[in-house]
């Protein structure tokens, strides 16, 4: 089967396999899969897997690193191996699919996590279904397997450590977050962390003895004013303690009081510098008898611009040759994507359907681009092998 005649089955098939597609998102959606429901997840995981499954492609249920996860694969050659990515959880708790199921409204469909990242699940299936049909009709000469990951939302925290066993060697992963609202792509991410502020003081009677007292709020309170000011716009760092608590009663000096940080930096290297200046305002805040404690919670690293360029010029051209104009943009949001690019993995993300307002109650997929968008990350695994030169110089 020569070049055209591929891309025109992969077309025509995911074509007509757009009710289905519909069908698996909304059977997706109304399962609540918070990140600290690991049943749910798991649920998630059994859906995608049954799917898989019952279209003949391989599938492993991975159970390690304290969190649960899917691979699946299609082909035999391990010379060249391609990725699709993405993530089951969701930040939305258990409960939330019954006060407002999936629906759909004019092309648009609604409901916890249905743009992230349920959709973008969904045309990653989708495409291990077509191309384990084009395997059987002849043999693919690269590899193509989806990672689906269980906490992304709360970091990676046990997700990164599969990454980064699984996807090791990869030559190109395709990271299935929601595309932009304006359609574009996401062509690099912040990096950031989250962290844990622990203040100890003494606690004494405001009224009585309040000089034998340390109070852990005064010294948190100080500790903040030192971590907001590590915000530096131009350079791309942002900090924001969104999170505190402390202290038992108004007429007691607190003995303990404690706050969670959000961190964002542009490069590896300004997030190890912020680290450290982060250890320095939980240190040096000044209050004689006070002890802080500084502990990562979770963490991303930042996703380059550098390790998207060749992945976007080939996503630009594929989308152009269907009709679509699309673009790499830059967001302050953290993803997998992080991951792989620091392993050294040509990645490109937000390569699912379109989609807005997510983590809200208003969060929405474009059902139009669902097979749209499936087409181009299709269009470009096939050049990606077919080209003599995966990465420069692509053409159709």
């Amino acid at each position: 089967m020569n070049k055209q005649a591929m891309i025109e089955s992969v077309s025509g098939w995911l074509r007509d396999h757009e009710p289905a597609m519909k069908h698996l998102l909304e059977t997706l959606v109304n399962i609540d899969s918070f990140s600290h429901d690991p049943d749910g997840v798991s649920q998630v995981r059994d859906c995608l897997a049954g799917v898989l499954e019952q279209a003949g492609i391989q599938v492993r249920r991975l159970d390690e690193q304290n969190t649960c996860a899917l691979l699946a694969e299609v082909g035999e050659n391990s010379a060249r191996c391609y990725f699709l990515t993405g993530h089951m959880d969701t930040v939305f708790t258990k409960g939330t699919v019954a006060e407002r199921p999936y629906r759909e409204e004019d092309g648009m469909a609604y409901g916890p996590g249905v743009a992230d990242m349920k959709a973008g699940l969904v045309m990653n299936t989708f495409l291990m279904m077509v191309f384990h049909r084009l395997h059987q009709q002849h043999p693919l000469p690269f590899t193509l397997k989806m990672m689906a990951t269980g906490d992304e939302e709360i970091g990676s925290p046990n997700g990164q450590h599969l990454i980064r066993e699984y996807l090791q060697g990869a030559d190109a992963v395709f990271n299935a977050e929601p595309g932009r609202v304006s359609g574009n792509v996401v062509s690099a991410r912040k990096g950031g962390g989250s962290y844990r502020i622990d203040v100890t003081g003494r606690a004494a009677h405001a009224g009585v003895n309040h000089a034998d007292g340390a109070s852990a709020i005064e010294a948190l309170a100080r500790m903040i004013q030192s971590v907001h000011q590590l915000t530096d716009y131009q350079a791309g760092i942002t900090t924001n303690v969104g999170l505190i608590s402390g202290g038992t009663t108004p007429n007691t000096v607190a003995q303990q009081a404690s706050a969670m940080v959000d961190v964002r930096f542009k490069t590896a290297e300004l997030g190890e510098a912020l680290a450290q200046k982060l250890e320095q305002c939980v240190v040096q805040h000044g209050v004689p008898g006070v002890l802080g404690a500084l502990t990562k919670v979770a963490g991303f690293l930042p996703f380059e611009a550098r390790m998207s360029e060749s992945l976007l010029r080939l996503y630009r051209t594929q989308a152009q040759q269907i009709g679509v104009e699309v673009d790499g943009e830059f967001t302050g949001g953290c993803s997998d994507a992080g991951w792989t690019a620091s392993m050294g993995i040509p990645t490109l993300c937000g390569t699912g359907p379109v989609g807005g307002h997510a983590h809200t109650d208003r969060e929405y997929c474009d059902l139009t681009t669902l097979v749209e968008r499936a087409l181009i990350v299709g269009r470009c695994l096939m050049t990606l092998d077919i080209s003599s030169d995966r990465f420069d110089g692509i053409s159709m």
